[in-house]
């Protein structure tokens, strides 16, 4: 038997070890030591997600959200000087800027902008788009309880928002703007939508449109990387089945909030100080284990 979470529960090995939920169910205590430890913000640096915290309403922060999500592809450094170009052009009131201003004049502003394979013609299409619907609905949130009340359930529901966002920018099936439609993890689409949805030390939250309950895991490389070293998914990309699926079994054990550890559980794959494997081994095998392990490298 292998020692797990600190010597009072037990994970076996081989064959007999837990499966799905129970499994999860075995791992959840370590889950909740490294989010009482680690999902406080000043573990947030470096992410896409600080520039939430420059807008206190949530009208502008849904804005800055969307649109940092949408190019938070590539190296971190390289997310947050783009948006550090990008934010200083939409000014105080990101939300009244796009109300305002139209897809000639973004053209303009963002004429020498570029993030890796985003073009600003690209950008300024998009942020004319977004500005559209925020025209016609007020905002993001009100766009997608208008999509809710039409659709079959909440996938179905934000998928019509990302389709709606590629319709009114005229970009299409372009990468800044994921949809569910195309079978991908939409990680940034369901990272923006997680960020708006959930409010603790970490997400600002703001919008009521959706709950909690209702969220999809963000399954990025980290958070696909971390389910697969610990036995929580078994399929070998990390699609939009994958994310489902995982989102599925947290919501068995946690069904009003199953994305409740996605933060803490990627900052093993992003800060440095993180070792991802120790965490792994601590989750499966155990203190007892780990700090022998130790012993025996020194």
């Amino acid at each position: 038997m292998i020692q797990s979470l600190a010597g009072k529960k037990t994970i076996l090995k081989g064959d007999k070890r837990p499966q799905g939920e129970e499994l999860l169910r075995h791992l959840i205590p370590r889950f909740e030591e490294t989010y009482a430890k680690y999902n406080r913000r000043e573990f947030i640096s470096p992410d896409p997600l600080e520039t939430l915290y420059l807008y206190s309403g949530t009208r502008d922060r849904e804005i800055a959200g969307i649109v940092v999500s949408s190019i938070a592809y590539g190296r971190v450094a390289q997310i947050l000087k783009s948006a550090r170009r990008i934010f200083p052009i939409l000014g105080p009131s990101p939300s009244e800027y796009l109300k305002s201003t139209g897809v000639k004049q973004l053209e303009k502003e963002f004429s020498c902008f570029r993030h890796r394979f985003s073009s600003g013609r690209e950008i300024a299409r998009y942020l004319a788009g977004i500005g559209s619907i925020l025209r016609e609905y007020g905002s993001i949130e009100n766009c997608l309880s208008d999509c809710l009340e039409r659709a079959s359930d909440v996938l179905d529901g934000l998928t019509c928002l990302a389709e709606k966002l590629r319709e009114r920018s005229g970009l299409g099936k372009n990468f800044l703007v994921p949809s569910p439609r195309d079978g991908s993890a939409c990680k940034r689409f369901f990272l923006y939508i997680k960020w708006m949805t959930r409010s603790d030390d970490v997400d600002p939250g703001g919008w009521t449109v959706i709950r909690p309950s209702d969220l999809i895991i963000p399954m990025d490389v980290h958070m696909f990387r971390i389910c697969s070293s610990l036995g929580l998914t078994k399929r070998k990309t990390a699609d939009l089945k994958s994310a489902l699926e995982a989102t599925e079994l947290f919501r068995k054990v946690m069904p009003e909030d199953p994305v409740k550890y996605d933060f803490v559980l990627t900052r093993f794959g992003i800060r440095s100080e993180l070792d991802e494997k120790v965490f792994v081994d601590l989750c499966l095998e155990g203190d007892d284990h780990v700090e022998y392990a130790k012993e025996q490298r020194q």
